[in-house]
């Protein structure tokens, strides 16, 4: 079961949050959590946010344990950039861009991956037992 969740418009450049969010990716939650407290980027505090966001997510809507979720895909997009003026010499302007960042996390249940891989070995295994007894060829 993947459980999503996203943070919109933060005010930070993505490729300071691609910072942190590379950290986390494919990480179990609690050690995530963990890296995330201790980190010091600025950029930690709102993936963080986002982080606990989403396990509340799995949690109340989906009745999964916590313990068992780990990031399976966090991204930092860019979002939309504010145009601002900066005062220069000589009466001139120099522009300011002020970037903001769209941050999307996907969790996923790691004992629901383990099943789904067992169901596609089996499927697999089953696949080529009948080819198998397809490629033999007829003497006759």
């Amino acid at each position: 079961m993947e459980v999503k969740a996203k943070a919109r418009f933060i005010r930070m450049s993505p490729r300071k949050v691609r910072l942190v969010v590379d950290v986390i990716r494919g990480k179990k939650v609690g050690e995530a959590r963990t890296q995330l407290q201790f980190m010091k980027k600025a950029a930690a505090e709102p993936v963080l946010k986002l982080l606990n966001s989403a396990v509340a997510n799995a949690s109340h809507n989906f009745d999964l344990n916590e313990a068992s979720l780990f990031v399976k895909e966090v991204r930092a997009d860019e979002g939309p950039t504010l145009g601002r003026w900066r005062a220069r010499a000589f009466g001139r302007a120099a522009p300011i861009r002020k970037r903001t960042t769209h941050i999307s996390m996907i969790l996923e249940d790691k004992t629901k991956k383990l099943e789904t891989e067992k169901k596609d070995e089996k499927s697999e295994s089953k696949k080529e037992k009948t080819s198998k007894k397809e490629d033999k060829p007829n003497n006759k």
